[in-house]
């Protein structure tokens, strides 16, 4: 079946003992989730509460119907780009619909079990955007870890540090410090305990000594959330977007984005998981689980989710080991904004935006980044390209550049290993065998050429054959195609092998077909081309090609 949750799944033989892990795991992943949960939705354009009803809907979602035992769903960092994107030019709609959408793509992945081609995505791409996605957060992080005072922030990654350049004498030196210590109690926090989350220390620490400045000293110049937005610490309400089909034509992409976003950082925190866990995750019940995520939460105020490795490690690091932690780590998130919700207007917005530092650069992948220089020349173009786009321009316009120059340079260097050579005087007999060494040599008579294809015959080299044929020039009575080394043949070079045949078949040459492997001989069944030449001249191997090349040849008029 595709879909198959785990939590129906590990249900059948759960105990007590698990369940005490499970409820303490969930609850502190929960208490872990609430800083980042605010700090994503804030950043991504929307209210503090947006980012919490996300958690909460999707996380309990995605550990209710999803195909890993441990993985924490919610807002990430990397949707913060191309959230802020859609919020500002579609408006918080325009998102609810772009984030359906991506959850019906998701949900279609999966049903037609593309979990794994997903994994396939090359690593520079992954790295590319995911380093352009940190950079950008980083970025957006400067005016609030400053407290400079920007009127009108600017989207474009440019004119937005021209911005900064040009209000850097309105540094705030309270918020700077705020920001400054928050990014320093991160870091220390695992030093003292790796349990308990740096990014909560920081909130509760800074919050507290900002109320006391705030409030005793008469300090107001440090920003909190408060002052910016208008927390709703009550459930969230069930509301449709309106759309029209223009709005759906126009956010097609955004969607694809989305989708692919989620897809791919779903996929490798379950991966991450089971390296530490030793289980196996159901990549397309996930994506199906992701999806149905994200269909719901918009009409709950939500934005879009996925998996979080970073939760998920907390979650394993602390005894989560069924989905019931994640379970529990919704309804955590759902008591705290319900009966602390207004509390969190006291959090300093340089706070937030010194663990959104933070996040980026655990997200930049810096020293992935740098390795990949030591690639090929392709993987460091694809790597800069799909880097570029994203900070530069568009994420969807990233990935899909991205994918594109990827895809693009795969084929030149499978088009570069597979060849086509011509024999006229001797060929080699035997037929591969792993570890064997081809020694045995056949002599070609006059009359009769031996073309050999090595590698994929797929529409990146099929022009080869006939380029090759043409070089040679010879009209020889008959013509030995030999495919020992052709693992697969697609439509155009069936097809470019079927005008070959006709062709030769016009100037009286004959065509057998030597060495060739059970699939390509279905494909050659299917698209006409056994009939065509024949199924007596399909041979199996060189040896039986030649005999046979010899009979024909004697038996045709001089």
């Amino acid at each position: 079946m595709v879909f198959q949750p785990k939590l129906f799944q590990t249900l059948r033989h759960y105990t007590r003992e698990q369940f005490t892990s499970d409820l303490l795991a969930g609850i502190i992943v929960g208490i872990v989730a609430l800083p980042l949960a605010i700090a994503f939705g804030i950043a991504s354009g929307v209210s503090p509460e947006k980012g919490l009803y996300t958690a909460i809907v999707a996380g309990f979602i995605i550990s209710f119907l999803g195909g890993s035992r441990v993985q924490i769903g919610g807002p990430t960092g990397a949707f913060i780009v191309i959230v802020y994107g859609v919020v500002q030019q579609y408006g918080l709609t325009g998102l609810a619909v772009a984030t359906v959408m991506a959850g019906f793509l998701l949900m279609a992945m999966g049903f037609l079990k593309l979990g794994t081609i997903i994994k396939f995505i090359p690593y520079p791409v992954v790295v590319g955007f995911t380093s352009g996605i940190a950079l950008t957060i980083f970025s957006q992080q400067i005016k609030d870890l400053f407290g400079l005072q920007i009127a009108d922030m600017p989207a474009d990654f440019i004119q937005k540090w021209t911005v900064y350049a040009g209000h850097f004498a309105t540094l705030n030196p309270w918020a700077f410090g705020v920001g400054v210590l928050s990014i320093a109690l991160i870091a220390l926090t695992p030093k003292v305990s790796k349990r308990v989350p740096g990014s909560l220390v920081a909130i509760v620490v800074m919050t507290v000594a900002v109320y006391f400045l705030r409030e005793k000293l008469g300090i107001q110049g440090i920003e909190t959330i408060g002052d910016r937005f208008a927390i709703d610490p009550s459930l969230p309400r069930l509301e449709a977007p309106a759309v029209t089909f223009a709005e759906i034509q126009e956010l097609l992409p955004t969607a694809f984005t989305i989708a692919m976003l989620g897809a791919i950082e779903s996929l490798l925190s379950a991966t991450v998981a089971d390296g530490v866990t030793g289980d196996k995750h159901n990549s397309n019940t996930e994506l199906i689980a992701q999806g149905v995520a994200n269909v719901v939460t918009p009409f709950f105020g939500g934005i879009p989710a996925t998996g979080a490795i970073a939760r998920t490690m907390t979650n394993i690091n602390n005894g989560g080991r069924t989905p019931v932690a994640g379970l529990v780590h919704a309804v955590v998130l759902l008591l705290i904004l319900l009966f602390l919700g207004d509390l969190t207007r006291h959090i300093p917005m340089a706070c937030l935006a010194g663990v959104l530092v933070v996040v980026s650069y655990n997200m930049s992948e810096w020293r992935n980044f740098k390795a990949l220089f030591r690639n090929s020349k392709s993987d460091v173009a694809v790597l800069l390209a799909t880097f570029v786009l994203t900070v530069l321009f568009d994420l969807t316009i990233a990935i899909e550049i991205g994918l594109l120059l990827a895809v693009v340079l795969f084929i030149k260097r499978v088009s570069e290993v597979s060849s086509v050579s011509v024999f006229k005087r001797e060929v080699r007999g035997v037929e591969y065998v792993e570890g064997s060494v081809d020694t045995e040599k056949l002599t070609v008579p006059e009359g009769i050429e031996v073309y050999e294809i090595e590698g994929p015959f797929f529409f990146g080299i099929a022009n080869k054959f006939e380029e090759v044929m043409k070089r040679v020039g010879d009209r020889p009575r008959v013509r030995i195609i030999r495919m020992r080394k052709v693992p697969f043949v697609d439509s155009t070079g069936a097809h470019n092998l079927e005008s070959l045949i006709r062709s030769s078949q016009k100037e009286n040459v004959r065509i057998l077909l030597s060495g060739v492997n059970e699939h390509v001989r279905k494909t050659l069944e299917k698209t006409g081309i056994a009939d065509l030449v024949g199924s007596e001249n399909v041979c199996s191997n060189i040896n039986e090609a030649m005999e046979r090349a010899v009979a024909m040849n004697n038996a045709m008029p001089r």
